[in-house]
């Protein structure tokens, strides 16, 4: 089994899916912004459920009071941003619930945030929702997996320090 260790050791890490869904590529989503990983490398989810969940242990390093949008820093320094669609932050925070609040201490699969995507989607806009690694460069490689369908915690990617 000593293979296995090499191909996924210590200081490795690996970040859920924050909601169920389909996993397709970052390239996917029309935000240049996420979809050329101007703010770092990651995928993105067509979600299909309404909870948008911790997808590491850690801290939320903020929420957008509109509630579009959550950062965690997970206990390994990883900062992950989940953005819940696109140019939703001018719904002003409407078809969003806010769950916590900076700073709270977070586990894997801890309820951040609710989203109406019926709502949203009614409302005109796309539901798309990047998952980035907004401190890419500390890592080694940042290997996305390949589009399937996604629960919340289901590993989405996989960090190399």
């Amino acid at each position: 089994m000593k293979i296995f260790q090499n191909l996924f050791s210590k200081g490795d890490a690996a970040v859920g899916a924050p909601v169920a869904g389909s996993l397709v590529s970052i390239k996917e989503v029309s935000d240049p912004t996420f979809g050329e990983e101007i703010i770092g490398k990651g995928v993105a989810i067509i979600p299909t459920s309404n909870q948008i969940c911790a997808p590491i242990d850690g801290k939320v390093a903020t929420v957008f009071p509109t509630g579009h949008a959550v950062a965690v820093v997970g206990s390994d320094g990883t900062e992950i941003l989940i953005h819940v669609g696109l140019d939703t932050v001018n719904l002003n925070g409407e078809h969003f619930t806010i769950h916590v609040e900076a700073d709270q201490e977070v586990k894997k699969g801890d309820l951040l945030l609710e989203a109406d995507l019926e709502q949203i989607k009614a409302a005109g806009y796309d539901i798309i929702t990047p998952v980035v690694i907004c401190n890419t460069d500390d890592f080694a490689e940042i290997l996305p997996e390949s589009p399937k369908t996604v629960s919340p915690g289901d590993d989405i990617i996989k960090l190399r320090k």
